[in-house]
């Protein structure tokens, strides 16, 4: 008899999670059997896409550590996921332990793991919202408790904004982020690029078509039109790999060529 895999509270096992698939991909323990069965469909058609994410990871923690060089000391990070280690905050708090972090995430999983790593973090929270609404993350009490808007902030939608439909208007989301923001912050972006291998991308769209894992693959002009009014800084938007301010670091992801899913990331700053 084949025992019966135990689920959290809050998740349904047939719907699977972006949050949790990118965990299964980064080699976490905090999936379930559906989005295995996600991953596993992409990893037969792209291969690389373990590590591209790693890449997107490595990718994400080197930004902070620029940004918080840069003087940065307060960051919102949409579409958080599963903790990692090395964690946003301990990216940047290694830089000044003045930072504070807000991590925001719909998923019920995170949601708990938030609960047990942060509850004797001061200066760090962990909400549970929906980026789709930025007023209910702007009005949060732990938001509006640690993030000063009048002061440089840096808004992290790493491998998040593909989750949001054209419908859903994902321009306007980053404009009411960047209207609360002042100059001198910094707005993170990585997304899944529709210049990806064709047969990777129709992989993705069967398997996760009309769940919350589902994404919409945005063209380079397309992803940079959701970073208007900013300044891209370093070498630009670019493939997650290929993104770095300094030498490269022993250890990164290497990529042999391009990989079959294509993740670019970029980091603007707000003009005056």
């Amino acid at each position: 008899m084949t025992e019966l895999e135990r689920v959290p509270p809050g998740v349904d096992p047939a719907v699977p999670s972006s949050a949790r698939v990118y965990d299964y991909l980064l080699g976490g323990k905090d999936h379930v059997a559906v989005d295995r069965a996600v991953a596993e469909k992409l990893l037969a058609v792209a291969p690389d896409a373990r590590r591209v994410a790693r890449a997107n990871r490595r990718f994400q923690v080197e930004v902070v550590r620029h940004l918080a060089e840069r003087g940065i000391r307060q960051f919102i990070d949409l579409g958080t996921g599963i903790p990692t280690s090395p964690s946003i905050h301990e990216t940047v708090r290694a830089v000044s332990p003045a930072c504070r972090v807000v991590y925001v995430d719909h998923d019920p999983v995170v949601r708990l793991h938030a609960q047990v790593l942060l509850a004797d973090s001061p200066g760090i929270a962990g909400i549970q919202a929906d980026l789709r609404r930025p007023p209910d993350i702007f009005a949060d009490p732990h938001v509006s408790g640690l993030i000063d808007f009048d002061q440089p902030l840096c808004v992290l939608m790493v491998g998040v904004l593909h989750y949001v439909m054209d419908e859903e208007d994902p321009a306007g989301i980053v404009a009411a982020f960047r209207k609360r923001m002042v100059p001198g912050g910094a707005l993170v972006i990585s997304h899944v690029m529709a210049e990806s291998a064709p047969e990777a991308l129709a992989q993705l769209d069967l398997a996760t078509a009309g769940s919350p894992a589902q994404a919409r693959f945005r063209t380079r002009e397309e992803v940079l039109d959701l970073l208007d009014g900013f300044e891209l800084i370093g070498p630009g938007l670019v493939p997650v790999q290929d993104w770095r301010v300094g030498p490269a670091e022993e250890g990164l992801p290497l990529l042999d060529g391009p990989p079959r899913l294509r993740v670019d990331g970029g980091v603007g700053v707000l003009r005056a």
